[in-house]
């Protein structure tokens, strides 16, 4: 007579089974944490907010923060730092993106990510106009009484006040800060490429708005090049194919050539030769200027941060 093996011991005979040939990296997936409910807004786990004035113009700013998954058990190990504008949409993007690449292994070196906020208490347009702008001269389709180009004025808060804050708190590797940008917020990047390039090692310039004031951030590299025989930096350019300006065509650009801006300022930096730039620059197919930005994010992460 044949015995009957007891259901639980069924169960756990097939759990253990099913865990040893599982993949590897589902082993190692972290419980997602559980949500407030009952109504409560939705959190991004894992990640700190940080009040951090700008004590010249008296507004009110916020860092976001997310660590890194070894942050905690290397404690003697120091990250990279991405910074990133726009952060209320570009960080939990980032974040979830950086987490993805690394399922099946490391594609992406761990860093520290932080999020630069707008102004408390504004709308995103009227900060991003403002202090992500290099001259007071706005485009004409900009709101009546639009205030821009403190661009200026916002890099020296991000020099003096968030990457001294960051570095205070967090162990952070000081020859590895890298800033990502996506339109008027890779025309500040491409400000301080041109102005002060040792304030960050690596920059993702996303759909650069060179357009802006008669493509003043061409004139900008001109200047650079002008004094200066070498750039260390490395830098990766992204544009969207249907940003190149095709009148007619609602899919593409009707005022500005983004594509044009975009290789002519490839053109100008590969020209001069500095011997300590690492550049790429591509046109993602099939993208314009608001669906490009997580592809680029994705492939500039892993140009600047390839995995070790």
């Amino acid at each position: 007579m044949q015995r009957r093996v007891p259901n639980t011991l069924l169960i756990a005979l097939i759990a253990g089974l099913s865990a040893s040939v599982a993949p590897a990296h589902a082993q190692t997936q972290a419980v997602p944490k559980v949500q407030p409910g009952e109504g409560r807004p939705y959190q991004i786990p894992d990640s700190e907010v940080w009040d951090v004035p700008d004590p010249v113009s008296r507004r009110g700013y916020q860092v976001f923060v997310a660590l890194p998954p070894s942050y905690a058990k290397e404690p003697q190990r120091r990250f990279p730092v991405l910074y990133v504008t726009d952060a209320d949409y570009a960080f939990p993007i980032i974040r979830q993106i950086n987490r993805r690449l690394n399922l099946d292994g490391p594609k992406v070196e761990e860093f520290i990510l932080v999020g630069l906020s707008y102004a408390k208490g504004e709308d995103g347009a009227v900060s991003r106009r403002r202090d992500y702008t290099p001259t007071q001269n706005g485009p004409s389709s900009a709101p009546a009484g639009a205030v821009h180009g403190q661009g200026p004025a916002y890099q020296s808060y991000l020099r003096d006040q968030v990457k001294p804050f960051i570095a205070a708190r967090y162990r952070t590797d000081p020859a590895r800060a890298l800033f990502l940008g996506h339109s008027y917020g890779s025309l500040l990047g491409a400000q301080i490429l041109f102005t002060e390039p040792g304030l960050f090692s690596g920059y993702i310039l996303g759909s650069p708005s060179l357009w802006y004031d008669k493509r003043h951030a061409l004139e900008l590299e001109a200047r650079y090049a002008a004094r200066s025989k070498d750039l260390p930096a490395k830098v990766y350019l992204y544009v969207g194919a249907h940003e190149a300006l095709r009148k007619g065509d609602r899919r593409y650009n009707q005022t500005v050539d983004m594509v044009a801006d975009n290789r002519a300022l490839e053109a100008a930096l590969r020209g001069r030769k500095y011997p300590s730039l690492n550049l790429k620059s591509v046109v993602l197919d099939d993208e314009d200027h608001l669906t490009v930005a997580p592809r680029g994010f994705t492939q500039g992460l892993k140009y600047l941060l390839p995995a070790r």
